[in-house]
């Protein structure tokens, strides 16, 4: 099955040339790196010492998020690509299982094709008894497909597993990590996860920094379960913290030991209306 874009002309642009414009202008952006990062040759078994082993970045619209993630597409360019990139997604529109995952056939977007993990996705299905194989949950999600044109820019020499989950508590993300672990090892799969979260949504911007300063520091400190106690104690609206503590827990396995917060801005700093903002925030697990 191809997946077809869903969000292009919405989120990102749907001109190829229009597209790698707009993401070098992410990349440059005054709340972006300041730079085009350049793609380091990618090894199937990277020593610890300085490897990334996952990250954490928005999908918004890259109007409003993209200077942000670019922060953390700079850092997985710079460290080399690995064979497959898990994305860990929530889910939006509410359909389909619990948690599902794309597992045959490719994805488009205006910068090209990329093939799904064929392999990896049905070893995970066989492995975890929650991730269920459910092409509906992805057609029109758009958290995981904005991150694709960021690693498409780069290279299109690389393969996804995309999962979205509509079950977030920590039982749930826990054992898809364990689950992607264990494939991983066992595939001998050179990987790197990818939480796809936006962070307090439509609050006022004083309120909505207050909030994710204690939802950056659990995650720097790679707490998911204090994270969670935050986010249930001050009702923070974080879409995609099943994603998160999922990405916690496996590249904690992989020996990751803490988050390096890259970036945080809300759509405030783009649109200057601080009335109602969305947090957003660039990390990556090292």
């Amino acid at each position: 099955m191809i997946r077809k874009p869903a969000v292009s002309g919405l989120f990102y642009d749907s001109d190829p040339e229009d597209l790698k414009k707009t993401i070098e202008n992410c990349f440059k952006h005054e709340l972006g790196p300041g730079k085009i990062p350049t793609l380091a040759k990618s090894k199937k078994n990277q020593s610890k010492d300085g490897k990334i082993y996952g990250a954490i970045a928005p999908h918004a619209g890259y109007v409003y998020s993209g200077p942000v993630a670019a922060h953390a597409y700079y850092q997985l360019v710079e460290n080399g690509f690995p064979e497959t990139f898990i994305i860990l997604s929530p889910n939006h529109t509410g359909i389909g299982t619990g948690v599902s995952i794309f597992n045959e056939g490719s994805w488009d977007t205006p910068l090209g094709t990329i093939k799904i993990d064929e392999e990896f996705s049905q070893e995970l299905i066989k492995t975890s008894e929650i991730i269920d194989p459910d092409f509906r949950a992805h057609l029109k999600e758009h958290s995981c497909e904005v991150h694709l044109p960021f690693l498409q820019y780069f290279s299109n020499d690389f393969k996804i597993v995309p999962i979205v989950m509509w079950m977030q508590d920590i039982t749930s993300s826990e054992e898809i990590a364990e689950g992607i672990v264990k494939v991983a090892k066992s595939l001998n799969t050179s990987i790197s996860i990818i939480a796809s979260t936006d962070l307090t949504h439509y609050a006022p911007q004083e309120i909505a920094s207050k909030q994710d300063d204690l939802i950056l520091d659990k995650i720097s400190k790679m707490d998911e379960k204090e994270l969670l106690k935050d986010i249930e104690n001050f009702n923070i609206s974080m879409c995609g913290y099943g994603p998160t503590i999922a990405t916690i827990k496996a590249t904690r396995e992989f020996g990751a030991n803490k988050c390096d917060i890259l970036k945080y801005a809300t759509s405030g700093n783009i649109s200057g209306d601080l009335s109602s903002v969305v947090g957003y925030c660039s990390g990556i697990f090292i």
